[in-house]
């Protein structure tokens, strides 16, 4: 059973799990884009006045893409480091600390939820 993550938890050792709520479509390049809906009452709102569109769409890089794949629920942030390593080689480094800024922003969008094992 996983448990909600404490400070003194190994980051590497967490779990990245994706929202079931969260859409996300391959664009035509074969590239991850995740869907935004935009159903609040102000988003409907500024829709009206500034033909704002209904959802908001998010292009993610190459890298990107294979991390949002990795994301499985089942495979740490270690694991998914090495999965980025074997793909792009140097063209990640410094792998770690970049993969934690992306995973950090995943989550502070809520995209994303860390569990532990």
């Amino acid at each position: 059973m996983r448990k909600k993550i404490k400070k003194t938890d190994n980051f590497l050792e967490l779990i990245p799990v994706r929202k079931e709520s969260q859409e996300w479509i391959f664009n035509d390049q074969e590239l991850v884009q995740i869907i935004i809906p935009r159903n609040g009452v102000l988003d409907k709102a500024v829709r009206v006045f500034f033909k704002t569109p209904k959802v908001m769409k998010i292009d993610l890089d190459e890298l990107g893409t294979t991390v949002w794949i990795a994301i499985d629920g089942k495979k740490t942030i270690e694991e998914i480091g090495k999965i980025v390593k074997k793909k792009f080689g140097d063209k990640a480094e410094p792998l770690y600390e970049r993969l934690g800024t992306y995973i950090n922003i995943l989550r502070n969008n809520k995209f994303i939820t860390l569990e532990t094992n």
